[in-house]
């Protein structure tokens, strides 16, 4: 067994990919509409799917947003600096809703962005992830 890919919700499908390619540097992996069920599915990720876990990004065409609960966590992405990965996502235009440092009662370096729709994405930094 292994994990394949993890579905959200998005309200705006083109600005959702524009996040996550553009400012994000994921590469858009395959895309479909299903015009009968009203509904795209657009994987997206670093690797190609038969490589590693991508996001499938789900648009309900009749539906422009969605309420996230209090259930959902987040996406958890490798950087190499995290600092550096902030400044260009702010270049870009991002979100960065807490800025890289280390994390409460650890060590390793971590940042956490925010995309079109409210989903947190952390930036966890590579080197010395120790926590």
């Amino acid at each position: 067994m292994r994990l394949l890919h993890t579905m959200i919700r998005v309200g705006d499908l083109e600005k959702s990919l524009a996040f996550y390619t553009d400012v994000l540097g994921m590469r858009l992996l395959r895309r479909k509409d299903y015009p009968d069920g009203r509904f795209t599915l657009a994987f997206v990720g670093y690797q190609d799917e038969d490589e590693g876990a991508v996001l499938e990004l789900t648009h309900n065409w009749d539906t422009p947003s969605y309420d996230l609960g209090n259930g959902y966590g987040h996406v958890a992405i490798e950087v190499d600096d995290a600092y550096a990965a902030c400044e260009k996502i702010k270049a870009k235009g991002g979100n960065v809703v807490r800025e890289a440092g280390p994390m409460m009662h650890g060590h390793t370096v971590i940042a956490f962005v925010e995309d079109p729709d409210g989903y947190k994405i952390e930036l966890i930094q590579r080197e010395g992830r120790v926590d």
